[in-house]
C-alpha cells in the first residue's frame, strides 16, 4: 500500500458519509496545453456521491461502460477529502480543512456530453464513475505542492505529473469553493487531471496512484466491463462523433482520425455553401455548442451590410503593433496588407487580426474595392475602417470594430498572411469556414461543416413547426423543447409538409 509509511484505507462507510463530490475542469498546465485553452479562474461540476466506488490492486473495482457507448474516458486525479467544515475560509487557512489526500479516477462517457449543457450529469454521474482510494494520506503530513499523480492503462504508464505548477493550487480551490457553499466533512474535491487521459474499453484495467515522499495512496484499480442494458427510448441516447473522439483520446492522432483538412485540401462545394446560407448563425451556434465548441464567434463587430448572410473560406492577415523602424521595412511598398487584398480569391473572406485596436484604419476604400473586384465575399477586421462612407457603399460587406480616419502606420504594421490568427476573441485558421449574418460571425471547422449544416436545417425545420404551434395559441410548456407527445405531432406534421 505504501512506499515506507502506513496509510489507513478508505472504507465504504466513509464513502457513505460523502454528501458531495466537486470536480475541477482544467488545472494542470499539461492538460491546458493539450486542450488548447487555459482558464483564468477554476470552473467546477458536481458528481453524485452514488458515483463513488472503491478498488485496489489486490481487489480491483469494476465500472460499466454503458451499452451503446464508445468513449469511456478515464482521468487520473488527486482527491482531497474535507475533514473540517469550510465556509468563507482564506487561502492561508484552507489547507487545514483538508484531512486526507488519495487517488481518484474521474470516469465519464463522452457519448453523452452533449446531453446536459455542461453539467456532466449523464456523462460523468454514472454509478461507479468516481473510484477513489485505496489508501488515505494525511494532508497535514505532506506539502500539497509536492504530490505526484500517475496513471497506468493496462500496465502502461500514461499519466505522470506533479502539483508543483498547478494553475490553481489546492488551497485556492478549497477557499474558492467555500465562498459560496459549505464544504462539509467527508466531501471530496477532484483536483483535475494532467495530460495523457484517454479512453478505456471493456477488458481494460486503469490504475491511479498518488505519492508524496514516502507516502502512497496505493494503486486504485478499476476494471472496465461492457454494459448489457440498452438505454430506454425516453432519454438521451449515446452519440459520438469525431469531435468527441478527439476530446476523449486527447488528439486526433490518438483517436486514429485523419488530420483535419487544410485550406488547400478543403473545397467549399456549392451544395454545402447553399446549405450554410439557408440557416442562421444562431442555429449554427447551438449546433456547435452541442459539439463542445463555444469559442467560435468573432465578437464585437458591426457590419456595413447587416442584412446579408455571407459564407466563405477564411484567408488571414495579421497586424502587429507599430514600431517605427519596422514600419519602414514592412509598412511600405507591396506590404502584407496589399498582398492579402491582391491574392484573395472569389468567394473567400479576408479576416484581419488587429488586436482589437480601434485607433487606426486597417482597410480603406481603395483596398476594399480591390477585394470586391477580386470577388471576395467579405472583409472582417477587429480594428478600424477608414473612408467609411465609401466602404459602406460597396456591395461586399465589411465587418469592423469602428470607423477611424487615421492611415496605416499610426498603430499597426501589416506583418504576415495565411497563418493562424486571433480576431474578435477567437482563433481563425486559413481555410476555416466563416458564416456571418445579422446575429454575428461564426468560425466553423471544415471537418464539421456538412454534419453541422444538415443538423441545423433539421433544427430550423423543427423550430418552424414550434413557431406555428405558438402562433396558433399553444403554450411552450412541453412544446419548446418538444416532449414525446409534441414530437409525435411534429413527425406527423413533417410528413404532411415534406418536400
Amino acid at each position: 500500500m505504501t512506499e515506507g509509511s502506513t496509510t489507513p484505507e478508505l472504507t465504504q462507510d466513509m464513502l457513505a458519509r460523502t454528501r458531495k463530490v466537486i470536480a475541477v475542469h482544467i488545472n494542470y498546465p499539461s492538460r491546458a496545453a493539450q486542450r488548447g485553452r487555459t482558464p483564468e479562474q477554476p470552473s467546477y461540476f458536481l458528481k453524485p456521491s452514488s458515483s463513488l466506488a472503491l478498488g485496489s490492486a489486490e481487489n480491483p473495482g469494476t465500472v460499466e461502460r454503458p451499452a451503446g457507448c464508445e468513449l469511456l474516458g478515464y482521468e487520473g486525479e488527486i482527491a482531497l477529502v474535507i475533514g473540517t467544515a469550510a465556509r468563507r475560509v482564506s487561502v492561508e487557512e484552507a489547507w487545514s480543512r483538508v484531512e486526507w489526500v488519495t487517488a481518484s479516477n474521474d470516469l465519464g462517457v463522452y457519448d453523452l456530453r452533449y446531453a446536459d449543457k455542461g453539467s456532466n450529469v449523464r456523462s460523468k454521474g454514472g454509478d461507479g464513475f468516481t473510484p477513489v482510494g485505496p489508501g488515505l494520506i494525511a494532508a497535514d503530513s505532506v506539502d500539497p505542492t509536492k504530490l505526484r499523480i500517475r496513471t497506468w492503462h493496462n500496465g502502461e504508464l500514461v499519466q505522470d505529473d506533479t502539483t508543483e505548477d498547478l494553475l490553481f493550487p489546492f488551497a485556492r480551490l478549497v477557499a474558492d469553493l467555500s465562498q459560496l457553499l459549505t464544504l462539509e466533512p467527508g466531501d471530496i474535491i477532484l483536483t483535475g487531471t494532467p495530460a495523457g487521459a484517454s479512453v478505456a474499453k471493456p477488458g481494460d484495467v486503469v490504475e491511479v496512484e498518488v505519492t508524496a515522499g514516502d507516502f502512497s495512496s496505493g494503486r486504485l484499480a478499476t476494471a472496465v466491463v461492457e454494459g448489457t442494458t440498452p438505454f430506454a427510448g425516453f432519454g438521451a441516447r449515446p452519440k459520438a462523433d469525431d469531435a468527441q473522439r478527439e476530446e476523449a483520446y486527447g488528439s486526433r492522432e490518438a483517436a486514429g482520425l485523419a488530420p483535419l483538412q487544410t485550406a488547400a485540401a478543403f473545397v467549399l462545394t456549392p451544395e454545402l455553401k447553399k446549405k450554410l446560407e439557408s440557416v442562421c448563425t444562431a442555429t449554427l451556434s447551438s449546433q456547435l455548442r452541442k459539439r463542445g465548441l463555444d469559442n467560435v464567434s468573432i465578437d464585437g463587430l458591426q457590419a456595413t451590410r447587416p442584412d446579408r448572410r455571407v459564407v466563405g473560406l477564411a484567408r488571414t492577415l495579421r497586424y502587429v503593433p507599430n514600431r517605427e523602424d519596422l514600419f519602414k521595412t514592412h509598412g511600405g511598398g507591396f506590404n502584407a496588407q496589399k498582398r492579402a487584398i491582391d491574392s484573395v480569391n472569389d468567394g473567400e473572406i479576408l479576416v484581419m487580426e488587429a488586436r482589437g485596436e480601434k485607433g487606426t484604419g486597417t482597410v480603406g476604400d481603395i483596398l476594399a474595392l480591390r477585394a470586391q473586384v477580386r470577388g471576395a465575399a467579405a472583409i472582417i477586421t477587429d480594428g478600424g475602417v477608414r473612408d467609411f462612407t465609401a466602404v459602406a457603399e460597396l456591395e461586399m460587406p465589411t465587418y469592423f470594430a469602428n470607423a477611424h480616419p487615421a492611415v496605416l502606420g499610426r498603430r499597426h504594421i501589416p506583418w504576415d498572411t495565411d497563418i493562424t490568427i486571433a480576431c474578435g476573441g477567437t482563433t481563425v485558421q486559413p481555410g476555416d469556414i466563416i458564416v456571418a449574418d445579422a446575429d454575428g460571425i461564426l468560425v466553423i471547422p471544415p471537418a464539421l461543416a456538412e454534419e453541422l449544416a444538415d443538423d441545423s436545417i433539421a433544427q430550423e425545420r423543427e423550430e418552424t413547426f414550434i413557431a406555428q404551434m405558438v402562433q396558433e395559441g399553444h403554450s411552450v410548456d412541453g412544446l419548446y423543447p418538444l416532449n414525446a407527445v409534441w414530437r409525435a405531432k411534429y413527425e406527423e406534421w413533417g410528413g404532411a409538409h415534406s418536400d
